[in-house]
């Protein structure tokens, strides 16, 4: 018996069907939110059901939504409408500053100075809360731990370490430096230290995924004519889960730290023009369509890229 084909991608089960990332039903939701705040339900339930989701999982994530006074909602079914009345958290765009970063270092654009950026804190168990929104902030920004209370990073982030210090008020407990010369457990060249201190083959691995994924997209996007608005918006939220996916975790290490070649810039150039694809082919939807607003953030996040210029 023959292998059915996934109705989306047109594809073998294994090429394309199964979501490289668990896209929750929440994210789900704020990633369909279109320009003018709402979020169509016919819409949101097409796109969960292609995503493995069942209707009583939108109709839970929903009722939450309207609970917490994020969403309000009109109508009933497939023939609601939710209307965005507060700030929508969660969205699977990461930084567009972050991202932009990313692609000058592909672009050979942010060339390492050599320079180690090093934090040091000590902020007593009594003020425990903000001593671990320190840490997480310093991990968040892609710094790595030496030893207790100090971290690394490759690039320069004081600005955005002493901004959440001063939040925290711990302002007083935290030292920056930097060096030139950083050797850690006797490892001192910078290629062997940054393998030693970051986590480099899951990162990798993340960064894989994200590549195969994406090209396999780019293969179905090269014949959309039986591409529906919702596999469109699946394949979109889907692409756009696996990047954040990939890119959170990454500390953005200069190229002169990292193995060669390096699968992110490839994972990245490949996500691009992916979406460059997906660009084109909402440009085509008939006129009037609502677009969702994940669309516009990724066109901003892209919009520096060679593919987007192109």
């Amino acid at each position: 018996m023959s292998t059915p084909h996934d109705p989306l991608t047109g594809a073998r089960p294994d090429a394309l069907d199964a979501t490289p990332v668990t896209v929750p039903t929440r994210l789900l939701v704020h990633a369909l939110v279109r320009e003018d705040g709402t979020v169509d339900a016919g819409e949101l339930y097409a796109v969960a059901g292609l995503l493995g989701m069942t209707d009583q999982q939108v109709r839970l994530c929903v009722k939450r939504l309207v609970a917490e006074g994020r969403f309000t909602h009109e109508g009933r079914g497939r023939k609601a409408v939710l209307k965005a009345v507060a700030d929508v958290t969660g969205s699977i765009a990461p930084d567009a500053a972050y991202v932009r970063h990313a692609y000058r270092q592909d672009q050979g654009l942010a060339a390492w100075d050599g320079t180690w950026h090093l934090f040091a804190f000590a902020v007593p168990e009594a003020n425990r809360t903000s001593r671990d929104a320190l840490r997480d902030t310093l991990r968040h920004l892609g710094a790595a731990p030496v030893q207790s209370g100090l971290y690394v990073s490759a690039n320069p982030v004081e600005d955005l370490v002493e901004a959440r210090a001063r939040h925290l008020g711990v302002t007083h407990a935290i030292t920056t430096f930097t060096t030139t010369d950083l050797c850690v457990g006797g490892i001192g060249d910078p290629p062997a230290l940054a393998a030693a201190l970051w986590p480099l083959d899951d990162i990798a691995a993340r960064h894989e995924r994200l590549a195969g994924f994406a090209q396999s997209c780019l293969e179905r996007l090269a014949r959309p004519g039986d591409l529906t608005g919702p596999e469109r918006l699946t394949m979109a939220v889907r692409l756009a889960a696996a990047f954040t996916d990939a890119m959170e975790p990454d500390p953005l290490l200069p190229p002169e730290l990292l193995p060669r070649p390096w699968p992110g810039a490839r994972a990245r150039r490949i996500t691009a023009a992916c979406w460059t694809a997906l660009a084109e082919a909402d440009a085509h939807a008939p006129a009037g369509t609502p677009v969702p607003r994940l669309f516009a953030q990724y066109d901003d996040l892209l919009a520096a890229t060679p593919e987007r210029r192109t």
